[in-house]
């Protein structure tokens, strides 16, 4: 039986190539006669350049500023065909910052911003940035700032990077943006929240506390009225579907850059040749860290059961633990570590996979 196994990466434990190995591993043990071709996948924010990469491709080191303005050193792929890859958390990520100094208050997307300009100076003709995974609620600012807009605060003075300033911005002006040429960026993220919830949705995860996150949306929708007041001509751009994502960086890029937003998952298995990967496949295993219902929303479990619904495929699942989620898509799923992970994640999605591969004739 030819299975193709395609998750997500495991949030904090595991990578997406990682996960795909460990799910092999365990299925080969109960099914040695198997064809087990892997395909891990992204929805734009972890793993994405992991994922995407081949031997044809080249990874690009660049020292850029980091969340908390220190410096990080951060990689990007250079394909074949002129485009470059970046993973937007390579430069302003939450596994960047120690949980104790966890601030959306003090932490930046500048560096970014940097990792643009280092791709467009390499050559690139399309940019494919993947947005999550980051540590920041800037809207932005910090990356256009990098790139060479000049934002302003009442007394004509910059504004300092960071989600503490965003209330003092009073102007932006494009002077010093360097000409793009006919690069264009693509934004990918499976995140469908705008601008003014971006503080609410993401904000306690990356250490804001409730008066912060009331903060941050009174800043976000200050810094709306600025950009699209300078930067869009009046188009309002903070309503629209995944200008939240990363914090509002997608909403920052989109109205300073013309970005366009792509949906991560569905982009990502392009890249990767699932569909093709799926010919003559009986059975098709994918995974992420916690199985609940937002995972059919777009992200990587959610994609991988419309293309195999397409094809009659069954559809099985490992994840480190699974909520309660009634989807009759699913033929089957087993749990990880439903009490969470233990000293060796990977063993244990290998035995999850491979308690679900003797199960398999029942599906």
């Amino acid at each position: 039986m030819r299975v193709v196994v395609a998750p997500d990466g495991f949030k904090g434990t595991l990578t997406a190539p990682a996960a795909a190995e460990a799910i092999a591993a365990g299925w080969r043990r109960a099914r040695p006669d198997d064809e087990v071709v892997l395909r891990p996948l992204a929805d734009g924010g972890d793993s994405l350049c992991e994922v995407v990469a081949t031997d044809a491709d080249r990874w690009v080191s660049v020292e850029v500023v980091g969340p908390l303005g220190r410096p990080v050193t951060a990689r990007f792929l250079l394909r074949p065909d002129g485009s470059a890859v970046i993973g937007s958390a390579a430069a302003c990520g939450l596994d960047l910052v120690p949980e104790a100094e966890r601030d959306p208050l003090r932490t930046t997307t500048y560096g970014v911003g940097q990792l643009l300009l280092a791709a467009v100076d390499a050559g690139t003709s399309r940019i494919l940035l993947g947005l999550g995974g980051s540590a920041t609620v800037d809207a932005g600012l910090g990356a256009l700032t990098a790139l060479g807009f000049r934002l302003r605060v009442a007394d004509g003075s910059g504004l300092k990077v960071g989600g503490g300033e965003l209330h003092r911005l009073a102007r932006i002006e494009r002077t010093w943006v360097p000409d793009l040429g006919s690069t264009t960026v693509e934004l990918l993220s499976d995140v469908t929240t705008p601008l003014l919830r971006a503080a609410e949705v993401f904000g306690p995860q990356k250490g804001a506390s409730p008066a912060q996150v009331a903060q941050l949306t009174a800043a976000l929708a200050h810094v709306a009225d600025v950009v699209e007041r300078d930067l869009t001509g009046g188009v309002r751009l903070r309503d629209d579907p995944g200008t939240g994502a990363a914090g509002g960086l997608g909403y920052g890029l989109a109205a300073g850059l013309g970005a366009r937003f792509a949906p991560g998952a569905a982009r990502v298995a392009e890249l990767v040749g699932l569909d093709a990967a799926l010919d003559d496949a009986e059975v098709i295993v994918t995974g992420e860290g916690r199985l609940d219902a937002t995972s059919m929303a777009g992200k990587v479990v959610g994609h991988v059961v419309e293309l195999a619904a397409d094809r009659e495929l069954p559809v099985l699942v490992v994840a480190g633990a699974v909520d309660e989620l009634a989807d009759d898509r699913l033929a089957d799923t087993e749990a990880a570590a439903p009490g969470g992970p233990g000293p060796d994640p990977a063993a244990e999605v290998a035995a999850a996979a491979e308690r679900l591969a003797t199960r398999v004739g029942s599906v």
